[in-house]
């Protein structure tokens, strides 16, 4: 099968991990795999496998949440798929203008289309943040619509969009997956580099809807023993401000972003406990992994993350009251090993159930065929 995937590849996020992961697995199963993405001539790469084509898209303005494409994009795309006539065009949705034309696009041209739709959002609307991305689902539901199927990482998103009106024959729950096979238990030299006893991990973005401060407060009120490091791994807009005000905490660690994947999994393997404080989530793929490689792990019920580690597999923390619960919480995790143990080996089994890479394409593959399958029929009846 031939998928176009349209998606990003910079700025490092959430959307730019799922689409490497997805397409490098589909083009290990023997998928034809193409690549259009948003970059300027400048900014140009090699593609990170020989087998997939790339395609360059145009854009005004990129950021990790928001982009805008050039003027000219969406007539661009429309050749580009023209030209390579694909049997699917699968977009994994970079909050942009773009995305509300795609369906007419692929309308015009005749090729199925699916949608991941990553944006984060919390249950219940309960701050400002959580507010503005429940109208984020609000503005997209009548445009996801007109998509031949909608993929959502929890069947609390279903719910939602289906309660905004996207038929909920066209929307598919198919959970982020992680590589149980590269994040796994094993050794780790890394509390001896930080000199650390037990280590406590966080992983994402330094930005306000990640609420670190909450969990750097709640470090702090704690006061654990010297021995016992906080690691934070993550840069963002927040990074100066976090730093000036909890950066003299001796038992605090600045890694700043990490590009190098098995130094990210060195650092996931030494950790005793995943810490992942968000206000807003989709399904973190940190926090799996952190799951994968037998971290304990402690995460707000925003998004999908509470019904990840439910019933068991962790901690779950309420979105308001995250520096109170750590308080409470950290030196227990610090003084009861046992526990971490316990809710770390919890963790890897809930993924091996539910959240593995191979699970999430065999999904994918049969959502591909469903779809084309029900493409085909529709074009045979003449509709």
């Amino acid at each position: 099968m031939h998928i176009a995937w349209l998606g990003k590849k910079s700025p490092f996020c959430g959307n730019v991990t799922y689409g490497r992961e997805i397409t490098n697995a589909l083009l290990d199963r023997g998928h034809r795999v193409t690549f259009l993405h948003f970059a300027q001539p400048e900014e140009e790469t090699p593609s990170d496998r020989p087998d997939c084509q790339e395609v360059s898209l145009p854009f005004i303005f990129k950021s990790q949440i928001l982009t805008i494409p050039s003027f000219r994009s969406g007539k661009l795309l429309m050749q580009a798929l023209k030209r390579l006539k694909p049997d699917i065009v699968h977009a994994s949705l970079t909050l942009s203008p773009l995305d509300f034309r795609l369906p007419e696009i692929c309308q015009e041209l005749g090729i199925p289309l699916v949608a991941t739709f990553h944006p984060a959002f919390d249950r219940r609307r309960r701050n400002l943040t959580s507010g503005t991305q429940h109208l984020t689902y609000q503005i997209y539901a009548p445009c996801l619509a007109h998509y031949d199927r909608v993929i959502i990482f929890s069947q609390i998103q279903r719910d939602l969009l289906v309660k905004l009106g996207v038929p909920a024959s066209r929307v598919s729950v198919i959970p982020n997956g992680v590589d149980i096979d590269k994040y796994a238990p094993g050794f780790s030299p890394v509390k001896q580099e930080f000199g650390a006893e037990r280590l406590f991990v966080y992983q994402g973005r330094l930005s306000i809807e990640k609420n670190v401060e909450s969990l750097l407060r709640g470090w702090k009120q704690a006061k654990l023993a010297p021995s016992s490091k906080l690691v934070i791994v993550g840069s963002g807009p927040l990074t100066s401000s976090l730093r000036a005000f909890y950066g003299s905490e001796e038992n605090v660690i600045w890694l700043g972003f990490v590009a190098d994947e098995q130094r990210r999994i060195e650092i996931l393997r030494g950790a005793d406990v995943f810490i992942l404080p968000s206000l807003v989530e989709g399904l973190s793929l940190s926090l799996l992994e952190g799951m994968a490689c037998e971290a304990a792990c402690i995460a707000t019920d925003a998004g999908a993350d509470g019904e990840v580690l439910e019933n068991g597999a962790g901690v779950i923390l309420d979105t308001q009251r995250v520096s109170t619960q750590l308080q409470a919480l950290l030196p227990v995790f610090q003084d009861h090993p046992e526990m971490t143990t316990l809710l770390g080996r919890k963790a890897r089994q809930r993924v091996l159930e539910r959240y593995t890479l191979g699970g999430n394409i065999s999904q994918l593959e049969a959502l591909y065929a469903e779809t084309l399958r029900t493409s085909r029929l529709y074009l045979s009846r003449g509709a």
